[in-house]
């Protein structure tokens, strides 16, 4: 049965990786709004709106990969 916790534990660092690639995903896409705004300033309320949105649904991501991360380590542990 240690094979079966080692898989569990290699599934749920899997998992919560994906808090790392949000936060290099949101860090990316904030970027590209504050240039987006560079070149058009008219624009910025636009921009912060679909830059809030994006940054949520990627979050939700993150929080997801959280959630099975710990359905792994305490259901199937």
């Amino acid at each position: 049965m240690d094979i079966g916790r080692g898989l569990v534990a290699i599934g749920a660092g899997l998992s919560v990786m994906t808090g790392m690639w949000t936060g290099i995903g949101q860090g990316y896409a904030a970027a590209k709004a504050v240039e987006a705004v560079g070149k058009n300033p008219e624009a910025a309320s636009q921009i912060r709106t679909m830059l809030i949105v994006g940054c949520a649904v990627a979050e939700t991501c993150a929080i997801y990969g959280m959630l099975v991360a710990f359905i792994l380590i305490f259901v199937f542990n």
